[in-house]
């Protein structure tokens, strides 16, 4: 979809229409400097709809170390506990 203002837009001002989406359900802007990503629930990648979407992270902790597990999940709690519904 063309949204030249839109900030993940390439240089003719097109954007993949499931960002737009995604962000448009979350309220937000989708933070890919955090590896945050689209899913495609359905596995159908032309299947944009707001149900078939939902955030994923892709960053990993750096350490496996429980000190390491356990700052990496305190800042994953920070950043998503308020989007998290039961």
């Amino acid at each position: 979809m063309r949204m030249p203002e839109h900030h993940r837009a390439d240089k003719s001002g097109m954007v993949l229409e499931h960002i737009v989406a995604l962000e448009q359900k979350l309220g937000r802007l989708i933070r890919w400097d955090l590896g945050e990503q689209v899913h495609h629930i359905n596995g159908v990648k032309d299947d944009n709809r707001p149900e078939n979407l939902e955030l994923w992270i892709t960053s990993q902790p750096r350490g496996q170390r429980p000190a390491d597990l356990v700052l990496w999940a305190r800042e994953i709690l920070a950043r998503y506990e308020s989007e998290v519904t039961d």
